[in-house]
């Protein structure tokens, strides 16, 4: 504090910080890569972070098919349906703006839960898995950013479930810098940002996951994007 002190000495009192206007020099992009260079590093990152990165082709949230992927990449139905059975997964939290088709192929015998004002943090504890989009993802960082929109639902159902599947549509929820990201943005709403499953360190420096978050994050990138890569 004394240092604080110090440094606005010649301050005065009556200024407040937004007649000072500051100079935000930094560089926005880093680089210049294409977009599956950009794609590609997120995938990498991702990794980094102990997420588990998939592939996939689908048609957009509006229906309208996209452009071909990778060949021989399932759909994202297929996908989800897949990641959903490996884990054993017997009911999954459902945003209320998830498109439908994303979940077309689960067996009915996985239970929906609406993402509902009603849900306690009991309730979410029994969920065996969560899908979700996200607003913005970040490929210098390997960080997926959520907003809460209605295709991701509240914060409440991506931090207590166990097993988190995001869906990310490249390339155009990617970004290669955090000022792109943050530019995306809206400040007011409730902003989680992921790096990686739920992880700390805090305890004799023993990497312990799933303490603040799920346990395991599975990223699905899709779109055309993905056309080459693994």
């Amino acid at each position: 504090m004394a240092r604080i002190r110090r440094a606005l000495a010649d301050v005065p009192r009556a200024e407040t910080p937004g007649e000072v206007p500051v100079e935000r020099t930094y560089h926005r992009v880093h680089g210049d890569r294409g977009s599956a260079e950009t794609v590609d590093l997120l995938s990498e990152h991702l990794a980094d972070y102990r997420a588990i990165v998939h592939r996939a082709d689908t048609p957009d949230h509006t229906g309208t098919p996209e452009a071909p992927g990778a060949p021989g990449a399932p759909s994202l139905p297929a996908l989800i349906a897949r990641l959903l059975a490996d884990r054993g997964a017997t009911s999954v939290a459902v945003p209320p703006g998830l498109p439908a088709s994303w979940l077309s192929d689960v067996p009915d015998a996985v239970r929906r839960v609406p993402d509902t004002a009603e849900l306690t943090p009991h309730d979410l504890d029994a969920v065996s898995s969560v899908v979700t989009a996200c607003a913005v993802a970040i490929a210098e960082t390997g960080t997926v950013v959520l907003d809460a929109t209605p295709d991701q639902g509240r914060r409440r159902i991506t931090l207590v479930p166990d097993h988190h599947i995001c869906v990310i549509r490249v390339p155009d929820q990617v970004v290669g810098s955090v000022p792109e990201a943050l530019e995306r943005l809206d400040p007011a709403r409730p902003l989680t940002w992921i790096s990686g499953p739920s992880a700390t360190s805090d305890i004799e420096l023993d990497r312990v996951e799933g303490v603040h978050g799920p346990r395991t994050l599975e990223v699905i990138l899709v779109g055309p994007q993905t056309a080459g890569r693994s």
